[in-house]
């Protein structure tokens, strides 16, 4: 499929997990090698339920946006790069990045994320976005950035455990 020679993106997976933070992080590393722009991708989907339950006020767009704002914030320390998109999309995440790779440059995903969707086991979207994709595709393993994207010997990890330089290793 062809591709927009106007500033490609690097589009990521983000549900607020750990590793999508790293996800993030990866990208903030590689788009100004790759001269791309980050798109930052929350999905959202209404599940149903079956039963006697009281209708609440939820807004989930609106709460995949906070989700989202929240990752970059913490992925990029407050200061995330001028030209990153923040994008909320209903249905399911896999299917919703395979979507967005037919136009991406490349799709950072973590291998394991919050999980809560219906059906796919953990590391179910990072399975399918690899396999359907029609960009490259980067799985990130653990929550800390390899010492030779990072600048430093190692780094903090996205869930703030761990020691400077440890290594998570990604079931």
């Amino acid at each position: 499929m062809e591709r927009s020679s106007e500033q490609p993106a690097i589009v990521v997976g983000v549900d607020g997990s750990p590793p999508s933070i790293t996800a993030l992080r990866l990208a903030g590393t590689l788009a100004p090698l790759l001269k791309a722009r980050i798109r930052a991708v929350t999905c959202w989907q209404f599940q149903i339920a079956v039963g006697t339950f009281t209708p609440v006020l939820w807004n989930p767009e609106e709460e995949a946006l906070k989700v989202c704002a929240a990752a970059v914030a913490t992925a990029f320390d407050g200061a995330p790069p001028a030209d990153l998109e923040m994008v909320t999309s209903e249905g399911t995440a896999a299917r919703k990045l395979v979507e967005e790779s037919r136009t991406a440059q490349m799709v950072v995903v973590g291998s394991r994320g919050r999980g809560g969707f219906e059906g796919l086991l953990p590391g179910g979207v990072s399975a399918t976005v690899a396999e359907h994709a029609t960009c490259p595709v980067l799985v990130s393993h653990g929550t800390d950035l390899p010492a030779a994207l990072s600048g430093t010997s190692g780094q903090r990890s996205a869930d703030g455990g761990g020691q400077a330089g440890s290594s998570h290793a990604g079931a």
